[in-house]
């Protein structure tokens, strides 16, 4: 269940002593199993681009066993369709204007970052701390879960500075220079430092998997949480030729998305080999699986990038507040636990974190987290309501200043149903960022996926509109 709250250290949330009964009754049973943890993260991947979804194109052989055995939320909603909001929503369970990083970016912003020779490393530094140190009052999943007895792992996508920032016992980003071929940018100055995404940790998928491999036989018999967030497959799509070659026997692929599905092939074959570490160590029984998209990504045929020698993604998908950058499927497996079952309502990503403590016997109630989580409803032990929201919000990838989220806000987005109204925010008579829209707008995401035939204008369905409308200012109204 969610909970619309305005913030989240602040609120209350008060539920009835029926509804506590299966949490209580799953907090039990686990506190004695603690499962291990595999957190599994694709990067910037349309909830469309999955064998287990209805696509016969690509090549998602592993992700499909994984999604036959697991509880498969198909609906799933992120509350903001870019990495790192996105990412701190799944360390935290809050949302972005909860957690406070709204942003890839602090200020001064990326383009001032990189390209002023004023700028040299030092300051660069400590631009990126200012917003990294927000994660560190935070009571993030690796810090409870460590707290527990956990050991945790984490590897790839990172953007809050050294590991330890978020309460990982082990970890491979460093905030410094990697030296390999993604993570590191060199400034106007000359400067060469960590870009903020993860540095070494963006080795794990790409080049290696054997932090993963070392980390498992270093923390036998004690559970543990590996957070594998691979920079897969997110651009540069380079991946090795033997990834292309698997589509050459299909002439349904057009060439600009070639590059992307054989990346899609490649993080695949990547979730196959940690998987396969688990199995051979025998834990696969007592560890649960997540699945998750950190945000959609579809390549535009219109929008080749000469410089890059490669296609950007459309403007409906990355950054947007439509489904083919928020949405993702989301997935749960614990052998003997979860049943392999497709569950269609929509939730959201606020609601793993709970899961995943709950799963693990840490009680989530005095945390004042937004939901409750999927647990009850993954083991096949509750139902959800089908006519609960889910909600999000748009912000620029720099901010303009931290600590106040609602200054950079630029769309608010709900879902109940088959139905998403999508709210700009416009100041100082500016149009909103990036003009996605304009104005209000209101799709049936059911029948029209693509969202392209705007409802907010029918007069029956003036009501839900307004009914919208209000979920959301209750949300969240800055």
């Amino acid at each position: 269940m969610i909970h619309p709250t305005s913030n989240y250290a602040f609120s209350v949330v008060f539920v009835t002593a029926i509804s506590l009964l299966p949490a209580a009754r799953i907090h039990a049973e686990t506190r004695q199993t603690r499962p291990n943890i595999v957190m599994i993260l694709s990067d910037d991947q349309t909830y469309t681009d999955f064998g287990f979804m209805g696509n016969e194109r690509v090549h998602t052989p592993h992700l499909d066993q994984l999604a036959r055995a697991s509880a498969r939320f198909t609906h799933g909603y992120v509350p903001a369709s870019v990495c790192r909001p996105s990412l701190v929503t799944l360390l935290t369970g809050l949302y972005p204007h909860q957690h406070g990083v709204h942003f890839n970016h602090p200020p001064p912003g990326f383009a001032t970052l990189l390209k002023s020779e004023e700028i040299g490393k030092a300051q660069f530094d400590a631009f990126r701390s200012a917003g990294a140190a927000l994660i560190r009052t935070r009571p993030s999943l690796p810090r409870l879960l460590a707290e527990s007895g956990y050991q945790c792992l984490q590897t790839g996508k990172f953007w809050e500075g050294h590991y330890r920032n978020a309460g990982f016992t082990h970890g491979m980003t460093t905030a410094q220079p990697s030296g390999g071929p993604n993570g590191d940018i060199t400034l106007a100055n000359g400067d060469v430092v960590a870009h903020g995404n993860g540095d070494h940790g963006l080795a794990i998928g790409r080049e290696t998997m054997q932090p993963i491999e070392d980390f498992l036989d270093e923390t036998q018999g004690q559970p543990f949480f590996v957070w594998y967030a691979p920079f897969l497959p997110h651009t540069p799509h380079d991946s090795p030729q033997r990834y292309r070659d698997l589509y050459n026997d299909r002439n349904d692929i057009a060439e600009h998305e070639l590059p992307y599905f054989a990346a899609i092939a490649q993080f695949d074959d990547t979730v196959g080999q940690l998987v396969h570490s688990i199995e051979k160590r025998g834990l696969t029984d007592n560890t649960l699986f997540v699945f998750a998209v950190d945000n959609g990504w579809e390549p535009d045929v219109d929008r080749y990038i000469e410089r890059r020698g490669e296609w950007d993604h459309t403007k409906k998908s990355k950054r947007a507040p439509f489904d083919a950058g928020l949405r993702t499927p989301i997935l749960f497996r614990w052998d003997g636990h979860t049943q392999a079952r497709t569950i269609t309502r929509p939730v959201s990503s606020v609601e793993i974190v709970p899961t995943i403590l709950t799963a693990a016997g840490i009680d989530i109630e005095s945390l004042g987290l937004p939901a409750d989580g999927l647990l009850g409803e993954a083991i096949g032990e509750a139902d959800g309501d089908p006519n609960e929201a889910v909600f999000g919000a748009i912000y620029p990838g720099d901010a303009s200043v931290i600590g106040d989220p609602g200054r950079d806000v630029a769309y608010r987005w709900v879902r109940k149903q088959q139905y998403k109204l999508i709210v700009p925010v416009k100041r100082n008579k500016k149009q909103p960022w990036n003009r996605y829209l304009d104005e209000p707008a209101l799709y049936d995401v059911v029948s029209d996926p693509a969202e392209t035939d705007n409802l907010i204008d029918r007069d029956e369905l003036f009501k839900t509109v307004t009914e919208l409308q209000g979920l959301l200012d209750h949300w969240w109204k800055p």
